[in-house]
């Protein structure tokens, strides 16, 4: 973990550390099989941002609760259901540079992997009546699922538009970060106002996290080489579409049928990414992802000064400066 993240945690440092042993408690299963997994998958956690937004959102709007670390819980262990899920639809072998559950144990028990997790988690709310911090949660796995859809719908015809594009992130990405500082700030302050307030500061934090993971695919002055994932796999992101909506008509429909019939070849991913940076697809993206996170940074400028906000505002800072 950067000594970047670990500057950042710095108010929170201790109920991180706390959150680490009561997640392994949470997971915790009966069946060894089970439990080995369980292992395996917390051996494996990345930077933990996720938690990170729960708790520096709750440190700005009380004080931090048994309420708070169940909910950042609930959130690790729908969200990890869903990628173990994910991982079986995408017969991917790796996740964060780890074998994948499906990968190591097959499909069928990955799949039933995840189904523990999603039930872990909402037998965590109910049996503790968190039932607010449920709904919060809930709303934004439906949302994902939703947007993973649309995306597949869209894909098929490559006919993406930019307003499509933020629909979709606005569902897979944005709605979980969105969950994280509502969760966070309901778990100690039960004012609506305030919840959906911290939901769309979220929203807005999520919407410029995916615009700049969309951009290393193509690669930026501190980045270098692009890596193509994204063209391979004919997804369709705001550098791309901005492109095309600026190129004539044989110039669009050469592009389309290029990435319709050989994206895989790395000679395409190389005309792909010349195409959108002469379109300025690069600059216009960069600019955008800046107005998310401006608007992010005047949601959260309206509460009180104190080192969580702070720390937030530099949590947020890190995720449209990060170079991985």
């Amino acid at each position: 973990m950067g000594s970047k993240i670990k500057e950042i945690q710095t108010p929170i440092a201790k109920e991180m550390a706390e959150f680490e042993i009561k997640f392994r408690q949470f997971m915790k299963s009966k069946v060894y099989l089970l439990d080995k997994i369980m292992g395996y998958i917390v051996k494996r956690k990345g930077k933990q941002m996720r938690p990170m937004f729960v708790f520096l959102s709750a440190g700005i709007h009380g004080q931090i609760n048994e309420a708070t670390y169940r909910g950042a819980a609930l959130i690790e262990l729908l969200h990890t259901a869903t990628l173990v899920h994910d991982d079986v639809v995408d017969d991917a072998n790796y996740r964060r540079g780890f074998f994948s559950i499906n990968a190591l144990w097959k499909n069928k028990i990955a799949i039933l992997v995840g189904d523990y997790l999603l039930s872990r988690g909402l037998l965590l709310s109910i049996d503790n009546e968190d039932f607010d911090l449920l709904k919060i949660v809930s709303e934004a796995v439906r949302e994902m699922s939703e947007g993973e859809l649309l995306q597949i719908e869209k894909a098929r015809k490559l006919n993406i538009t930019e307003e499509i594009y933020y629909d979709i992130i606005k569902q897979k990405t944005a709605s979980l970060i969105a969950s994280c500082c509502a969760v966070g700030s309901r778990s100690v302050n039960k004012d609506d106002e305030i919840s959906s307030k911290m939901k769309l500061f979220g929203e807005k934090v999520g919407m410029a996290f995916q615009i700049k993971d969309d951009l290393f695919d193509y690669g930026t002055n501190e980045i270098g080489k692009p890596l193509g994932i994204d063209i391979k796999e004919k997804k369709m992101t705001l550098p791309l579409i901005y492109a095309l909506n600026n190129a004539d008509k044989s110039e669009k429909k050469q592009i389309i049928k290029l990435i319709k019939n050989k994206s895989e070849k790395n000679s395409t991913v190389k005309t792909v990414v010349e195409f959108v940076r002469g379109k300025n697809g690069i600059a216009y993206a960069e600019e955008v992802m800046q107005n998310y996170y401006l608007d992010a940074m005047n949601i959260i400028k309206d509460f009180p000064d104190s080192e969580y906000r702070q720390s937030l505002m530099d949590l947020v800072k890190y995720t449209i400066e990060r170079k991985k």
